[in-house]
């Protein structure tokens, strides 16, 4: 039996609801989304968007989403696609959130000066 594919989207910064990206994820969105947690650290890239570590040290605050099965290749090429359009070249890895959820999300490059969000949540800066 195949694994079925990995649907769920874990999002911290601008393609949160609310946020000017959002826009790129909401046709792809199956859900209204859960507040949901993911291990790492939280940056403020002084560009108008967060970058995420994925380390484990902390704790980043955001939302996962499922995405729609029959739109779930096109939404990662989307996303894909916007992710490395911005500064610091962000790349698509497997996480598993705080709720135990197998979820893409999109962690930091290189090439940015970063500076540390004190409680993960990009909203909150």
């Amino acid at each position: 039996m195949m694994a079925s594919p990995l649907d769920a989207l874990f999002v911290y910064g601008t393609l949160r609801r609310g946020d000017v990206r959002w826009s790129f994820l909401e046709p792809f969105a199956a859900d209204d989304g859960v507040d949901d947690t993911a291990g790492g650290t939280l940056f403020d890239t002084g560009l108008g968007y967060p970058a995420a570590v994925f380390d484990g040290a902390g704790t980043i605050v955001g939302t996962t989403f499922r995405l729609r099965p029959e739109r779930l290749v096109e939404a990662l090429q989307v996303l894909d696609e916007e992710e490395d359009t911005v500064a610091g070249l962000y790349r698509r890895v497997e996480i598993v959130t705080g709720r135990g959820v197998a979820a893409w999300a999109y962690a930091y490059g290189n090439g940015l000066s970063l500076t540390p969000i004190a409680g993960g949540d990009w909203f909150a800066r």
